[in-house]
Parts: C-alpha cells; structure tokens; sequence
C-alpha cells in the first residue's frame, strides 16, 4: 500500500477505508490530491484482498471541491482552461470512482460542496450525517456545475428543481438527499452503516457484485433491448463461475456461501 500526502488509507478485513485528510483546506482538492485518490481507487481494485472501498472525509468536511489556491485554477492576467483541469483532474477522479470494478461507497461527514458534491455523487451507495450539507455553489463563481453532476442531479430531482439547486445555492440536507434517491442512509451512525454495508458486499461473490453494479450503471444510457443483452452477457459468464457451483451448493446445503471470487 502506498504513502500518500493528503489521504490516509486503513483496512478492515476487506474494507479499504481513504479518508480525504485536508481538514485546514476542508478537504478541497488540489491537482495531487485528486491523483492521490485516483491512484488509491485503482490500488485497492488491484488488490485481491480487497473486496470494497469506503470514501470519507477529516473534519468538518466530505470535500469543499476545488482547491481554489492552486495556481491552475486561478484567474489572473492569464488565461484559466477550466476545461481542461476537468478533463485531466477531475473527470478522472469521477470516473475512478463511477468505474470501479468493487463499490465504493461514500460516507459523508460533513459538507461536500462544488465538484466535492460530484466526488460524492459519484459513488455507488452513500451513507451520511444529518448535519451533513450538499451545495453547489458554481453561480456564485460565475461556473458551471461541473464533473457530473448536471447528469446526477436531472436525473434525480428533474429539470426545474436542479435549476433551482444549482441557481440560488441552498442547501441540501441528507435527509432531502435521501428522498431524492441520492442518498442510501442519514443517521449519525453514518461510518458504521458504511462499514456494516462494505462487509456485507466483502462476502458476496465479487464478480456478481460487479455485474450488478456495472450493469445498473449502464442501464442509466441503455435501451431496454441493450440492459437485457448486458444481463444475459453477465449471467452467461457468472453460470459458468465456480462461485455460482458454491452458491448452489450452499442453498441445498442449507449454509451461508463461502465465495471466492472464481
């Protein structure tokens, strides 16, 4: 496992926990501390013993977004591409998340504003405080929403209540969050429901888990035709897995599964 700067890494039996550790910038992200993420996704998916991954936050805050004293974002006499930090930071960090082959799920402990709300967002489940808070913020700085989140939040609250979200800047709290369907889990018991639910998965049969969620995923741009071809891809692969004999072999047997990832 590697030594990272701006993150710490731990494991629970299965369960690689990042903590994102800028508490004195609010967990904002500058360029390395985005690649410091991405690289620590792909570690834990190269890793075998590792069969989930839980993101979080130190302090007060999930993630403020972006690191506003990097130089590559500032606006001075010089021209600012923010177009292309988010092709080459922040679009990867999103998709790092989005394309993992195991879940990683988002506990949120606090606030998780600008493309910090698209970090979060970008997880498969999210767990999170009451107190936590979701804010855009992008009108404020004359920007856009950015790294997702146009796509994420139509598709969950609808045309006019994003526009007003992403507009005047209100806040959403995680109870909001979850009748939107955004949010899994509020309740201040956030970290453990979190680790609960990862070890949960860390049990099942990892290929399964992967179709199950890659296969949801592509549901959101499929047709129907195109979801039902995935499926029946999926689970010609699976028929033939060893872990699909074990499964069997544990229901007549009348015993929990013990899968192996074969």
């Amino acid at each position: 496992m590697s030594d990272f700067e701006y993150l710490k890494l731990t494991t629970d039996k299965q369960v690689r926990l990042i903590t994102i550790n800028r508490p004195e910038v609010y967990n904002s992200l500058n360029k390395d501390a985005k690649a410091e993420i991405v690289n620590a996704i792909k570690e834990a998916n190269n890793e075998a013993g590792i069969r989930c991954i839980i993101l979080t936050g130190s302090g007060k805050a999930f993630s403020a977004g972006q690191d506003l004293n990097d130089r590559n974002v500032q606006a001075t006499q010089r021209a600012v591409d923010l177009g292309n930090t988010l092709k080459t930071e922040w679009n990867p960090l999103v998709n790092a998340i989005r394309n993992s082959e195991k879940v990683v799920i988002a506990a949120i402990n606090g606030v998780a504003a600008g493309a910090g709300l698209s970090v979060a967002m970008a997880a498969d489940m999210i767990t999170c405080h009451p107190k936590a808070k979701f804010i855009s913020g992008f009108s404020k700085l004359g920007l856009t929403p950015d790294a997702g989140s146009s796509f994420i939040f139509e598709r969950a609250l609808g045309y006019k209540k994003s526009l007003e979200f992403f507009l005047f800047n209100e806040p959403l709290q995680g109870a909001q969050m979850e009748e939107y369907g955004l949010v899994n889990y509020v309740n201040e018991n956030y970290l453990e429901k979190a680790f609960e639910w990862a070890h949960n998965i860390s049990e099942m049969a990892p290929h399964s888990v992967n179709y199950i969620k890659s296969n949801l995923r592509d549901a959101m741009d499929s047709s129907y035709a195109e979801s039902m071809e995935n499926e029946t891809k999926a689970q010609k692969f699976l028929g033939n897995s060893m872990d699909y004999k074990e499964g069997l072999s544990a229901f007549f047997d009348k015993r929990p599964p013990q899968f192996q990832g074969h």
